[in-house]
């Protein structure tokens, strides 16, 4: 029997997912495994028996990642399991910021009571006309899940579209429209784009990414628009930028005290990704990948160890081994393992880390398993079968 604690409410259709190995626990102590939407993480006592915690959704700060690897606790997340919802709402982000909308919306309200609302309305429209996105120049930075869909609907609403990300996957690059400019330099978005949208990870080399030297080289009265993270933007740079006139508008899902009520600020209360659509199908990606890593060892989007699947064990046992990402390793644990018939394996590494599976003919004794968990680099060693 496996248990699992909610740290905050996790969809029942992800939930319903898990079958009758599994049981929800109140108690952290004790859990194998952890559900995680906002909770922050970093002050908890993690317990010897966490195996992993899957974050449902993308960002992953709440989650004390290095300490959670050096546990051998598996951190995974839900990459593109919300991506529909964020693309929507980055359109409704343009269409405020080109339009005013919410403009036109407000005053609308405070012509409350009044009987000649009509004809006030044709005197005072003027005051909200804005511009289409037909034709217009959308740079995308980052190709990822979110980005590529931004990317793909824009050619449909006529936008040229310029996309840059060095480091796109594969999948990502077969999604992308042939329509869309895939460019080398950022800075090529910045000088010729009406509208800018970041979808990258938040990093120390992302941080700020957009501060003044990006403003600087962006035409006049751009639009930028932040459904990501709010500190890849150096928003004080932004408020003095729409001040001075050079920035039409900055669209954020981040409301804080530096930008709320502020001149040219659209903001929304991040809803990115918060439709019942998108929870769901978080919650059913994460309960997915925590049977699938309980019962089979296999890691699949998680972001401090590195991907591995062997697929559903067929062997009379699997091991599970997590380690330092150093050399001699694998010899070091196949000299242990030399006394068995080693059916299949795989190993793979990300950063400081890596990670083994053995799938072995004969079954694991106590033996194997603590002097495997003697060898210099290992963190952890389970028995998945």
């Amino acid at each position: 029997m496996y248990h699992y604690k909610c740290l905050n409410p996790i969809s029942e259709v992800g939930l319903k997912r898990f079958s009758g190995e599994y049981q929800q626990t109140q108690e952290l102590a004790g859990a194998d495994a952890v559900l995680v939407r906002s909770a922050n993480m970093h002050d908890m006592e993690l317990p010897d028996t966490l195996q992993a915690v899957a974050r449902a959704g993308a960002g992953v700060n709440n989650i004390p990642l290095d300490r959670c690897a050096e546990k051998g606790i598996v951190v995974f997340n839900t990459p593109g399991a919300n991506s529909n919802g964020v693309k929507e709402l980055v359109f409704a982000g343009m269409l405020m910021a080109a339009r005013d909308i919410i403009g036109g919306a407000n005053w609308v309200q405070s012509q409350a009571g009044n009987p000649e609302v009509s004809a006030a309305t044709e005197k005072e429209k003027k005051r909200f006309a804005g511009s289409e996105l037909q034709n217009k120049k959308l740079g995308i930075i980052g190709l990822g899940a979110i980005g590529v869909q931004v990317a793909n609907a824009a050619t449909h609403l006529g936008m040229e579209v310029f996309g840059y990300d060095p480091y796109i996957s594969v999948d990502a690059a077969w999604n992308l429209s042939r329509s869309i400019r895939h460019i080398n330099d950022v800075n090529e978005i910045y000088e010729q784009c009406d509208y800018i949208t970041i979808h990258v990870p938040l990093l120390d080399s992302t941080k700020g990414m957009i501060g003044k030297a990006a403003i600087a080289r962006m035409k006049p009265n751009v639009v930028i628009l932040n459904f990501a993270r709010d500190l890849l933007v150096d928003e004080q740079a932004v408020i003095e930028a729409i001040e001075e006139g050079r920035v039409h508008r900055y669209v954020s899902d981040f409301p804080n005290a530096l930008t709320v009520g502020k001149k040219g600020v659209i903001l929304t209360p991040h809803l990115g990704a918060s439709t019942e659509e998108s929870e769901d199908n978080c919650a059913v990606m994460a309960v997915k990948e925590i049977m699938n890593f309980l019962e089979n060892g296999n890691i699949r989007n998680s972001v401090n160890y590195p991907n591995c699947d062997l697929g559903v064990c067929e062997a009379e046992s699997r091991l599970a081994v997590y380690h330092k990402n150093v050399k001699k390793m694998i010899s070091r644990f196949t000299e242990v393992l030399s006394d068995m018939n080693i059916v299949n394996m795989s190993n793979t590494s990300k950063g400081d880390y890596a990670y083994t599976l053995f799938d072995l003919d004969t079954k694991v004794t106590q033996e194997i398993v603590d002097r495997i968990r003697a060898i210099e680099g290992t963190v952890k060693v389970r028995v998945v079968k």
